[in-house]
């Protein structure tokens, strides 16, 4: 169990490492967006275009990431949105119990249909290298992988959740989830 321990403890850190990184991601955006409102009308007041279909996009392309590479992280720090009208008050390993058995019937085959569904489509745009139809977009087929990556990165923390339910429903001492 404690190579299990530390296995989970490895994907914690890592998920924690790149959500850190999608944090500034956010001001990133925010930053893109004010140029954006602030380039369109500062530049029909002197007659430049200021801004583009590219900064447009690159400011859905970000959203994006965001999206797509935080919500293994929101998995992590347990802050996915659940009813939990009975769930609060729950002894912990019986919350052990149903966030196990949420892990293995809902989570992953959830994710393995998501992957397996979309696996085509991200195929083909990598295969035409599929561009934005807009003048000056961007390419679409990197963007596109995030149907792919999120669900695998949704996996493997799961994978780290379910290991840590385990060890807290099999051997209740959080200490060593930590």
């Amino acid at each position: 169990m404690n190579i299990a321990i530390k296995i989970a403890q490895i994907i914690d850190l890592i998920t924690e490492w790149y959500g850190k990184i999608v944090y500034w991601l956010v001001l990133v955006m925010i930053g893109i967006g004010v140029w954006n409102v602030i380039g369109r009308y500062l530049g029909k007041i002197i007659g430049e275009n200021l801004t583009s279909n590219s900064l447009i996009e690159l400011q859905w392309y970000i959203f994006d990431l965001i999206f797509f590479l935080g919500a293994a992280y929101t998995l992590k720090k347990d802050n996915h949105v659940r009813v939990d009208i009975f769930y609060k008050d729950l002894p912990t390993k019986r919350k052990a119990l149903i966030n196990i058995i949420g892990v293995l019937f809902f989570l992953i085959p959830f994710c393995g249909v998501i992957i397996y569904f979309s696996w085509q489509y991200v195929f083909n745009s990598w295969q035409i290298l599929e561009i934005s139809p807009d003048d000056g977009g961007l390419p679409r087929y990197p963007i596109k992988t995030l149907i792919i990556i999120s669900p695998i990165l949704l996996i493997i923390q799961g994978i780290s959740e379910l290991i840590k339910n385990l060890v807290i429903f099999l051997n209740y001492s959080p200490e060593k989830i930590s």
